[in-house]
């Protein structure tokens, strides 16, 4: 090992990150002002509800009594501005706990709208777009209708507010982050612009939002703006790095007690669902998450600027302002996202010698490659880079555990893009 230089890391990308630190030094302070601001906000709650040792004992078979487990709910209700608050580790993945929310919500005969286009790919069978797997919205009965964004990549406002007006909508899907489209992620203020729309026009909708990747990045969260529901998945940023797996849905009580019936069963909800001793990662993580989200939006930036100095298209750029911890990269060639995903994967703690090849994943329609040497499998709040194998080749970045190692991972994947100079 050169104890100078540990992993090779050449000159000239050496330079382009001192480049690129110094082009967004702004940009950190801010994020470090939103940072400390929600570590406030989630300790405030953390006092509130007198957070005890003992709250970390964990339960086994039915899980009833699971007092650190029932206190969790409140204080994520407390932290998201919620009546209640749903957070258990029986929720797969947030497709999962989206998921629940949606038949909480939705009865045969009713009808779901999605507000900027169509929901991130495995959501699609969920509403039974795609597939034949039984038990999809549309087995049962639930109509589909979605509103697509405009051609300049904006939400057609004016197309939600007639989709909602329509007979037998009871339902309104609002995804703020991209997924793996082009359109740019949802501020929070746009969020609330968008329930605004939906309830002047049907004021009985209720209105999910999909919060993934969005937790934290604001300081306020689309629960704050009107939402009746949001969804997230907890190996995402409220699990702060420590959530081993898990979901939570914050939200009206009486759409969180629905969505509770569909994670278990009718009558019993929430009442079971026993914890296995991961109260405490499930609390550190939550305590931490605001400063792990701030270095995983800090790594976001930096790869938007040493991407753009190496002559890239971002979205966003390195100098807007962040509202969820992806990084959009245009590559233009299957090749380019192949070597960046090797490059993102070579930098990370676990599975580092591993090559990642695109494959045929469940849920989505072309081969998806994946870069994520992680310590919680598919935890995108650890570094992690991931393609649909199709036109116009973007990679998505995200995650970061911490600052300094995001860079690394980052320095790491430009090196591969320059070996195709070579």
């Amino acid at each position: 090992m050169n104890n100078e230089n540990p992993l090779g890391i050449s000159d000239r990308v050496r330079d382009l990150a001192r480049q690129a630190q110094e082009d967004i030094s702004a940009q950190f302070a801010r994020i470090d002002e939103i940072a400390e601001y929600n570590t406030q906000k989630v300790l405030s709650a953390f006092q509130t509800h007198r957070v005890a040792e003992s709250y970390f004992a964990g339960t086994t078979g039915y899980g009833y009594d699971d007092q650190g487990r029932d206190e969790l709910d409140k204080i994520y209700a407390d932290i998201f501005g919620t009546e209640d608050a749903l957070v258990r580790i029986q929720f797969v993945n947030g497709t999962h706990a989206i998921a629940s929310a949606l038949y909480g919500a939705l009865k045969p005969g009713e009808t779901l709208v999605s507000a900027v286009g169509a929901p991130y790919d495995t959501l699609l069978g969920v509403i039974g777009v795609t597939g034949e797997e039984p038990g999809s919205l549309k087995s049962y009965g639930i109509g589909y209708r979605q509103v697509d964004i405009t051609p300049d990549d904006q939400p057609d406002r004016a197309g939600l507010a007639q989709a909602v007006r329509e007979p037998g909508v009871k339902a309104v899907l609002i995804q703020r982050s991209k997924g793996y489209s082009t359109r740019a992620t949802l501020s929070v203020a746009e969020i609330g612009e968008l329930i605004s729309i939906v309830k002047e026009n049907n004021p009985d909708a209720a209105v999910i939002v999909d919060n993934c990747y969005g937790e934290f990045v604001e300081t306020v969260e689309p629960s704050q703006v009107g939402a009746d529901l949001i969804v997230g998945s907890l190996i995402k940023n409220p699990g702060g790095g420590l959530a081993p797996t898990g979901g939570y849905i914050a939200g009206r009580h009486d759409l969180v007690e629905a969505a509770a019936m569909r994670l278990t069963v009718p009558g019993i909800g929430r009442e079971c669902g026993s914890t296995l001793g991961n109260n405490r990662a499930l609390y550190q993580g939550l305590f931490l998450a605001p400063h792990t989200v701030a270095q995983a939006v800090k790594t976001a930036v930096f790869g938007a600027r040493m991407m753009e100095l190496m002559g890239y298209d971002t979205e966003p750029t390195s100098q807007q302002t962040r509202h969820d911890i992806i990084q959009m990269v245009s590559l233009h060639t299957p090749e380019a996202v192949e070597r960046f995903c090797r490059g993102i994967q070579s930098g990370s703690p676990v599975d580092s010698f591993v090559t990642p090849i695109p494959w045929d994943m469940p849920g989505y329609d072309c081969p998806v490659i994946m870069a994520a040497g992680a310590f919680i499998q598919g935890a995108s709040i650890e570094l992690s880079a991931d393609a649909p194998m199709r036109p116009p080749y973007t990679v998505y970045l995200q995650g970061g555990l911490t600052y300094p190692s995001g860079k690394t991972g980052i320095m790491l994947a430009a090196e591969e893009l320059l070996k195709a100079e070579q």
